[in-house]
C-alpha cells in the first residue's frame, strides 16, 4: 500500500449551501412577484424553495461526503448519516464520464457489491479524477 495522511476527506465547497439558500429566496421572490393572485404558483414557488433550503441543509449539516484511511473509506448514507467502509468491501473504483447538454458530467463511482456510491464535482470539491487517484493510491493491494 502506497503512504497516504491517516485520513482525507471530500467536502461540499463552502459556497454551494449559501447558493442554495439564494436560489430559493430568490424563487419565493419570484412567486410572490408573478404571482398575480394565483395562489398555485406561490405555493409550487414556496415548495421549490423548501426543496433547495433541505438540500442545502443537508451540506450544513453533513458537508464531508467522502473519508479516505488506511483501514478504508466512509462515505455519506442517506440525509446526513455515514456509512463505512472496509477496503475488502470495495469491488471498484471508477469515474464515469457521460456527455450531457454539450458538456461531460463526471461521476466517481464506489462499488461496494451491495451498495454503489456516487459521487460529483460538488460532492467532493474537486474533480473525480484527483479523487479516485488518491483512493486508487490508498487500497491495499489485492
Amino acid at each position: 500500500m502506497n503512504e497516504i495522511s491517516p485520513t482525507r476527506q471530500w467536502r461540499v465547497p463552502a459556497g454551494l449551501p449559501a447558493a442554495k439558500l439564494a436560489g430559493g429566496v430568490l424563487l419565493v421572490a419570484l412567486g410572490l412577484l408573478l404571482a398575480d393572485g394565483d395562489p398555485v404558483r406561490l405555493v409550487v414557488a414556496a415548495l421549490a424553495a423548501a426543496a433547495l433550503a433541505g438540500w442545502a441543509v443537508r451540506d450544513l449539516v453533513a458537508p464531508v461526503r467522502l473519508e479516505v484511511d488506511p483501514a478504508g473509506l466512509t462515505v455519506i448514507h442517506g440525509f446526513a448519516g455515514r456509512r463505512r467502509l472496509p477496503w475488502s468491501a470495495i469491488e471498484a473504483i471508477a469515474v464515469d464520464r457521460r456527455p450531457r447538454l454539450g458538456l461531460t458530467s463526471e461521476t466517481l463511482e464506489i462499488d461496494a457489491g451491495d451498495s454503489l456510491h456516487l459521487f460529483g464535482r460538488y460532492d467532493l470539491g474537486v474533480n473525480p479524477d484527483e479523487v479516485a487517484s488518491v483512493l486508487q493510491a490508498a487500497r491495499p493491494s489485492r
